[in-house]
């Protein structure tokens, strides 16, 4: 028998790859000798270039510049004529330096990455973002211009966008890149990226009105036929301006992910896959890695099971997203916070229940 061990990370406590190293053990302790595979997913947010890593990609580093434009060092992973960027690499909240900055928060560092993975085709995963700018900072980092009336550029920043009177894009670098994507929130209006997205990075009400009022006008100008599409609101906008301008292509973030990991091939004999994130809830049934691995499993006719930190999701739930069991850390410990601390030991028990349920004795 083999099992295919393909979890996503735990936030907060472990990585997609330590998740899985834990539920190999877990496995090894009830059945030594069991054929099992790792392959550490992620569906396009933070994680993305560990999992890349982990599945035979090199990680090259390279500087870029921050949310608020201090110079940081980011990373992206290659293969071949392949290169991953995580958005949040280098536009991520935990890249700001100090507070929030709702308002003058750019995605320029994301641009930055992409310009030095050059002309490769680029699998960008747009989750975690600490802006609100439309993706105008990326895109002058790869040549355009953006000009208020007199002929300025424009500073950094979603709300700098309202004094935009034109775009200059004589410059710009001509790139090849296919948006992993989880979300299908619009650029502007109630279900846009300021009103939705804003306030978790530090926007008021009052700066999500000025934020949603800038980005109308930049669809405005920059693409309006873009703005309602599905995902032009993903990380602040970038999704908008990776299509309105740059002409890049959205595909669900896990389906994207899972292609460019081999899930497929490591499939190929597996009678059981495991998966897991780190909370089982109402967004895992929208699409993300847990959700995205049972279904390419279904597919193929292969149960799978699932571990978590917790789970709020009832058996009828899981069951409808192809998953037959769910084994959850707060099964095992109640407190939260023991949880996020022990949850490597924790998990490798949970495992060995999965295995005593799930792997029969040869």
């Amino acid at each position: 028998m083999k099992v295919l061990v393909a979890p996503d990370k735990f936030k907060g406590s472990l990585t997609a790859a330590e998740v899985a190293s834990a539920v190999a053990s877990g496995l090894a302790d009830v059945h030594p000798g069991l054929a099992v595979r790792q392959l550490p997913v992620a569906d396009g947010g933070d994680g993305t270039i560990d999992a890349a890593v982990a599945a035979g990609f090199r990680r090259v580093r390279v500087p870029a510049r921050g949310p608020t434009g201090a110079p940081l060092t980011a990373s992206y992973a290659v293969r071949g004529d392949t290169a991953v960027v995580e958005l949040a690499e280098a536009s991520g909240l935990h890249r700001l330096p100090g507070g929030l900055a709702p308002l003058t928060a750019s995605s320029v560092g994301t641009g930055d990455v992409i310009a030095a993975a050059g002309s490769r085709r680029i699998v960008l995963g747009v989750g975690g973002s600490a802006c609100t700018d439309g993706g105008a900072g990326l895109l002058t980092a790869l040549g355009a211009r953006l000009l208020d009336d007199d002929g300025r550029e424009l500073p950094p920043g979603g709300a700098a966008l309202s004094r935009l009177a034109s775009v200059d894009l004589s410059g710009l670098s001509e790139v090849d890149i296919e948006l992993a994507c989880d979300v299908d929130n619009p650029l502007y209006g109630p279900r846009g990226a300021a009103f939705v997205y804003g306030p978790q990075k530090g926007a008021s009400p009052g700066d999500v009105e000025v934020l949603d009022a800038a980005l109308r006008h930049w669809a405005s100008i920059a693409g309006p036929e873009f703005a309602g599409r599905p995902g032009a609101g993903a990380a602040g906008g970038v999704g908008f301006a990776a299509m309105a301008v740059l002409g890049a292509r959205m595909r669900p973030g896990i389906e994207l992910l899972l292609d460019l990991l081999g899930f497929d091939a490591a499939l190929a004999g597996a009678s059981l896959v495991i998966t897991g994130e780190g909370s089982l809830d109402e967004q895992t049934l929208a699409g993300k890695a847990p959700a995205g691995v049972a279904r390419a499993a279904a597919a193929k006719g292969i149960p799978c099971v699932a571990v978590s930190g917790r789970c709020v999701l009832s058996a009828r739930e899981l069951a409808a997203a192809g998953i037959s069991a769910a084994y959850a850390l707060t099964d095992l410990e109640p407190d939260p916070a023991r949880c996020m601390a022990e949850a490597a030991p924790l998990l490798r028990r949970l495992a060995r229940r999965a295995a005593a349920d799930h792997v029969p004795n040869k």
